[in-house]
């Protein structure tokens, strides 16, 4: 994304710069501070400090390809010169995540460069139709996409194992097949039972990546009809909310952006399928989004627009 304050509010603000200038001053007071109305006010994020200081110096240059952008570099990603990288939060996933992006859509529009920036050891980008073969590994892969045959985080550990090959997991010992011999011991069947049960919890943690598609919805079909996707297990994030400032019209609020549903995945699994408690691990993936939509939304409100 490419963006500034000031022209964001000489272009929407009829009252003129004077009415731009004692808005940019009050945004500066509101922006590093909890609003009631900012559902992202409770992350636990690193200061922002070093984006406040971009923001009033402007756009800066890309050190790779020396485009002029705001932030970060959206084809390069890597941040500008004015954001230095040791100030930049690194965040460390426990899962291994590809995005694809449409040819189509626009990099400056995209979120997905933030999650590339903020866990670079674990996010590839790869562009449409440039992307893996992931038919080998279809038991320890899942695909984030709304549809009638996705599934809830919490419901991984049971359908993961629908894609495992044949023999790889379902051994003698699977609780799943009729035993054998009517007169087998109850001793057995009970010890078969206990390993199936306790071989189901962790099926979950044998997922290795995660596959986000980035465009918008009306773009999806080309992808999610690739037939190096048919057959992955399809991960749906049915009860939270977008945020973001470029939901499209007529779309659920319950479809999210890029990195809105990388994050919010990452809280599920890290809950329902790690059993572990949520302190803000992944928060830092929001760190740029937070910032955004705060500027964004006061930006607006001073343009009168909210």
């Amino acid at each position: 994304m490419s963006l500034n304050s000031s022209t964001l509010l000489n272009e929407e603000n009829p009252q003129g710069p004077k009415r731009n200038a004692e808005c940019l001053e009050s945004l500066e007071l509101q922006s590093t501070s909890s609003s009631p109305d900012n559902p992202l006010q409770q992350l636990q994020l690193a200061s922002q400090e070093v984006l406040e200081k971009a923001k009033k110096s402007g756009r800066s240059k890309c050190p790779r390809c020396s485009s002029s952008r705001m932030f970060y570099c959206y084809t390069c990603f890597v941040p500008v010169e004015t954001v230095p990288t040791k100030e930049i939060p690194t965040v460390k996933l426990p899962l291994k995540i590809d995005i694809i992006k449409h040819p189509n859509e626009t990099d400056g529009k995209s979120t997905a460069v933030h999650a590339k920036l903020l866990a670079p050891d674990d996010v590839t980008i790869y562009k449409y139709p440039c992307i893996p073969e992931y038919e080998e590994k279809k038991h320890e892969i899942a695909l984030i996409f709304p549809g009638p045959n996705s599934v809830s985080v919490k419901d991984i550990a049971f359908h993961l194992q629908k894609n495992t090959k044949e023999g790889v997991y379902h051994n003698d010992d699977d609780c799943s097949r009729e035993p054998l011999h009517k007169q087998a011991k109850i001793e057995l069947e009970e010890k078969n039972l206990n390993e199936c049960i306790s071989g189901n919890r962790s099926e979950g943690t044998r997922l290795k990546k995660i596959i986000f598609i980035d465009s918008t919805w009306n773009q999806t079909n080309k992808i999610i009809t690739d037939e190096r996707l048919q057959g992955l297990l399809q991960i749906e994030l049915k009860t939270r909310k977008t945020c973001f400032w470029r939901h499209q019209k007529g779309k659920p609020d319950t479809y999210l952006s890029t990195i809105e549903a990388i994050y919010y995945f990452l809280v599920d699994y890290h809950q329902e399928i790690l059993k572990e408690s949520y302190k803000g691990q992944y928060d830092n993936l929001l760190f740029f989004f937070s910032f955004m939509y705060t500027l964004i939304k006061n930006a607006k409100c001073c343009a009168g627009k909210e």
